[in-house]
């Protein structure tokens, strides 16, 4: 079946309830666009999984601050598609802006807790409740069985895995490991702005973070121990701004007061104007 484009919420509505009225189990890989091997990790996982997969693509700007890179975020739209007909996509919904955050709107979905108290949270004030609401709207409209985001946003995917079950979708939120460059950069759409210094620079946020993730196997006993030799490492880079790097506990968020337990190394860096997202699950061990 060619893969259909569309573009509005009641064609959208109508194209999942009929598939779902057949019986199908439809999947949902909501996306930002500028699509790469990450994405494409996501919809394989959905196809694997689903008789019908939807891919979005909407560029979201309640989750942007007012400082952040709404206007310079990549828009590639026939590109996106190209891959995702390859892909084997049996829809791409594309709706605009006004129609998925319709002037004079006035709910929000936000999720509290430990969850959105720290990591990415502070320095986006407003971000995660962009996110909530955008997917929650999807998630309303579509209403997929499941729906899969990919790890390498790992606060993103825990807020939205307890909205879902806090609202009752009935909807599974599954994640799919972060799909690395050879050298072990994270995939991500904002790798495209690095200039060529600071993508030769870049691997070293997996580096910082494996060697903390070292620490933490080999019985690091304080956060100071797990998280020095990443800072050390970070700094020899110039011109790399650590924004934050923590250690937290994996299933709720909070900062970990020592290495005990299923933990998450996480850590943002500014190069230049391009912010940087990645993280580590690890094991302390007993």
């Amino acid at each position: 079946m060619a893969m259909r484009i569309v573009r509005s919420i009641t064609s959208m509505r109508a194209l999942a309830e009929r598939w779902r009225r057949t019986r199908a189990r439809v999947g949902l890989v909501p996306t930002m666009g500028a699509l790469h091997a990450g994405h494409l990790a996501l919809v394989a996982a959905a196809r694997r999984a689903s008789d019908r997969v939807v891919v979005s693509v909407f560029v979201n700007p309640s989750q942007f601050g007012p400082r952040e890179d709404f206007a310079r975020y990549p828009r590639t739209p026939a590109a996106d598609a190209r891959l995702l007909r390859r892909a084997g996509v049996d829809a791409l919904f594309l709706p605009a802006v006004a129609a998925m955050d319709p002037p004079g709107g006035a709910t929000v979905v936000e999720v509290g807790g430990s969850l959105t108290r720290g990591l990415c949270a502070p320095f986006r004030p407003g971000h995660f409740r962009g996110v909530a609401t955008v997917v929650a709207r999807l998630f309303a409209i579509i209403r997929p069985h499941a729906a899969w985001f990919g790890r390498k946003d790992a606060q993103q995917a825990a807020v939205l895995g307890r909205m879902a079950r806090d609202l009752h979708f009935g909807i599974a939120v599954h994640t799919v490991p972060t799909v690395r460059e050879p050298d072990g950069l994270a995939r991500s759409s904002r790798n495209r702005a690095l200039l060529p210094a600071q993508r030769a620079a870049a691997p070293v946020l997996h580096e910082a973070l494996a060697l903390a993730a070292a620490a933490v196997r080999g019985g690091a006993r304080t956060r100071g121990a797990v998280l020095g030799p990443a800072r050390r490492r970070l700094a020899r880079v110039p011109g790399l701004r650590v924004q934050y790097l923590d250690l937290v506990d994996a299933a709720t968020l909070a900062p970990a007061s020592r290495p005990a337990g299923r933990l998450l190394l996480a850590a943002a860096i500014h190069l230049g104007r391009t912010r940087l997202i990645d993280n580590r699950a690890v094991r302390a061990p007993r």
